[in-house]
């Protein structure tokens, strides 16, 4: 599993508080992988220079067709900056009709709980996947 570890961009003040972002990122297919994966490069060389941006790690699993990010930023307009800039606006715009589904998570730390957990991160992924997929059925109706 080719993993680009937790690699710190800006140091946060200690009594700082990052903002978070967890995703997990599904290619329709094994022939978008190879495409994914190196266009998923240049929005990693983006991010290590973003302004904002305390740190960041990506985990590509090819075999399963997905890749998983996990950032911290000053805050979300950091965070929506970044997102917003070249290349990762072309990057994400050119993919979108590779993806299959994707999950996006947010949430708050103080910045001295950096770096982040990937087993926290990927637990608060599923949780978010889980209420995504309560939205999308509708209420449950009794029988």
């Amino acid at each position: 599993m080719p993993t680009l570890p937790w690699t710190t961009v800006n140091a946060p003040a200690p009594d700082a508080e990052a903002v978070v972002m967890a995703s997990r990122l599904e290619v329709r297919s094994f022939a978008d992988v190879p495409r994914f994966f190196l266009r998923s490069l240049a929005a990693w060389k983006q991010v290590r220079s973003a302004p904002g941006a305390y740190g960041a790690s990506l985990v590509a699993q090819p075999l399963k067709r997905t890749f998983w990010t996990l950032s911290a930023w000053e805050d979300r307009q950091a965070l929506y900056a970044y997102a917003k800039a070249e290349p990762h606006r072309s990057v994400m715009n050119g993919l979108r009709s590779t993806m299959s589904r994707s999950v996006f998570t947010f949430w708050q730390v103080p910045a001295a709980e950096l770096p982040l957990d990937w087993a926290d991160a990927r637990h608060r992924l599923a949780e978010q996947e889980r209420r995504d997929a309560e939205r999308a059925d509708g209420p449950a109706t009794a029988v």
